[in-house]
């Protein structure tokens, strides 16, 4: 089985890991061996300790994409969400995995305005007042995608609407051949 990884990026709040949990659950029914690997836990078990500076938040991406690489270099279809805000960080992430499998990034979009109307954690309202700095998409920089093999809009389309968009493209690219 030919594995690959699924990179989710986008603001916080913006639907990466809802939509990275239904295409998930979509990958397993055909019988593929999903793993997730999800930016908040990944910084509670692997990246414990790393800040939000741009050199902490690079090495979370670092991180995540070498591990990225050893499941799709394993034949697991693998599921990553994570703000992921530098370009030039999830390149060097999809480099690690493209040596073993396929990278698909998805650029889940949405405004940070909508963002903001769906926290529950109360994280934008602090980052507005100034309570949290280095908040990506208000006091510090999101470099949205410029390629990403596939757009969802959570603003505009459902989230289960957006993660068959993510299915499909799977689906056009001959990635989901082969479960176990």
């Amino acid at each position: 089985m030919t594995g690959f990884t699924v990179w989710f990026t986008g603001l916080s709040g913006s639907g990466k890991s809802t939509v990275a949990g239904l295409v998930g659950a979509m990958l397993e029914e055909r019988g593929g061996a999903v793993e997730y690997l999800d930016g908040d836990v990944v910084r509670t078990h692997l990246s414990k300790g790393l800040g939000f500076s741009k050199e902490d938040r690079d090495t979370n991406v670092e991180r995540i994409g070498w591990v990225a690489g050893r499941f799709t270099r394993h034949g697991a279809w693998t599921l990553v969400s994570a703000i992921s805000p530098y370009a030039a960080t999830r390149q060097v992430a999809r480099a690690m995995v493209e040596e073993h499998g396929p990278f698909i990034e998805v650029h889940v979009h949405a405004s940070v305005e909508a963002c903001a109307e769906r926290d529950v954690k109360g994280l934008y309202a602090k980052a507005f007042a100034g309570e949290i700095p280095e908040f990506t998409g208000v006091s510090d920089p999101y470099e949205a995608p410029e390629s990403p093999e596939v757009v969802v809009s959570t603003e505009s389309e459902s989230p289960e609407q957006s993660a068959a968009r993510v299915v499909a493209a799977l689906e056009e690219r001959g990635l989901l051949t082969g479960g176990r």
